[in-house]
């Protein structure tokens, strides 16, 4: 099919995709609660005669048929996958259809991604005689939360006895113009995980020090300690991040409190490390115990694994892209050290998980009218959905010929 007619033909959908979207983001709703925003997904999905059914809860899985034939196995598959869960924010952006949730936006992206997606299947589902393998489209919900929605996804096993090629999911960018698609090959996103700790004393006057186990002193050295622990990552081509974002003692001028409870992040990129790296931070707090006489707890909350994007799929995407869209439309990525549920699925598939750009462009782009992921503010430019759905069927045909 010829890229101009498919261009052609998304973009004359242009205003129902964009009051699609408007309907996602006035009607945001929190993760693993995506009731509405299910059942309005899946009467889109219906209007366009695409079959579809329940998953993880509050998540649609859609699925289409292609009529081509094909020489490959007939269990070949495709999977699209979008997020659909809001987060805790008060909107203070543009939109020309802010919120009507008190307390609850979409600063993500997600409703757009959505919106994505439901075009890219709405396309394919017209073109079915392009392709002979299955597609799939996951509209996913929970990803703010864990466990993650897409670890729920996996263990229902839906993708049971599919040889799946390509896994694709997209995420909005506001530092990169509208319509411009960005890549990172190999490791992309960050692992992430939390660290709880309790430094446990026994406290009292802080003028009367006798028979007093001050935590004070054990957790400043302790935090010392914890931020040399990077420094110690076999692999310094890749950022560890360790950082405590919270410390919480019940003292006063006058009180020496009986505990100190601190709270931060780990980010990794290699599994080995990721395990490696608690070890260390058990080291160090054993440490401290035997060096200050206190009782030191630590906890970790085990988070979503780390993103990797398949060498070839990457590479694949970014030739062909670049062939079709334009050179300058198509960016390399660095690695990135936040965190996606989606690399629940990079572990199992051959995946390949890439940004749109929304952060308009021109004289718009320079003022940063987007705002920031995860603001208040955030207002991704609505010209990017059709640039997105274009890039996803584009990337489905392709890896369906393959």
């Amino acid at each position: 099919m010829e890229i101009k007619r498919l261009t052609d033909e998304v973009l004359g959908d242009y205003v129902g995709l964009v009051n699609t979207y408007y309907h996602l983001h006035s009607h945001p709703e929190l993760s693993f609660a995506e009731h509405r925003t299910a059942e309005h997904i899946a009467a889109v999905l219906h209007s366009h005669d695409i079959e579809c059914e329940s998953i993880a809860g509050t998540g649609v899985l859609a699925k289409i048929e292609g009529t081509a034939p094909s020489q490959e196995s007939p269990k070949r598959a495709i999977v699209l996958r979008a997020d659909i869960d809001a987060l805790p924010i008060r909107e203070q952006s543009a939109s020309a259809a802010p919120s009507e949730r008190e307390g609850v936006m979409h600063a993500c992206g997600h409703d757009l991604h959505a919106t994505v997606l439901l075009g890219a299947l709405a396309t394919l589902n017209r073109h079915k005689d392009l392709f002979g393998c299955t597609i799939f489209g996951l509209f996913q919900p929970g990803e703010e939360l864990n466990p993650g929605g897409a670890s729920l996804v996996l263990a229902e096993n839906p993708f049971e006895g599919y040889e799946i090629v390509a896994f694709i999911g997209e995420h909005v960018e506001p530092t990169l113009p509208t319509g411009t698609i960005g890549i990172c090959s190999g490791k992309y996103m960050a692992a992430c995980d939390e660290i709880h700790i309790t430094i446990k004393g026994h406290g009292g006057h802080a003028a009367l020090r006798e028979g007093i186990i001050d935590p004070i002193l054990p957790t400043a050295r302790l935090i010392e300690e914890l931020y040399k622990v990077p420094d110690l990552s076999p692999d310094k081509s890749v950022p560890t991040i360790l950082s405590i974002g919270r410390i919480e003692a019940a003292g006063a001028t006058n009180i020496v409190p009986d505990s100190v409870s601190l709270q931060g992040t780990m980010r990794t990129f290699d599994e080995g490390w990721r395990t490696e790296i608690k070890t260390l931070v058990s080291q160090c707090c054993r440490a401290i115990e035997e060096r200050y006489g206190v009782l030191v707890e630590e906890n970790f909350g085990c988070g979503y694994p780390a993103v990797f994007n398949a060498p070839l799929l990457a590479e694949t995407a970014t030739e062909y892209l670049s062939k079709v869209l334009g050179e300058k439309e198509v960016v390399e990525l660095g690695i990135r050290p936040t965190g996606e549920d989606f690399g629940y699925y990079t572990e199992r598939y051959p995946s390949l998980f890439y940004r749109l750009g929304v952060g308009y462009t021109g004289e718009e782009f320079n003022t940063n009218k987007a705002g920031a992921l995860h603001t208040a503010e955030f207002c991704p430019d609505t010209k990017a959905i059709g640039h997105g759905v274009i890039t996803m069927v584009l990337l489905a045909l392709k890896f369906a010929s393959r």
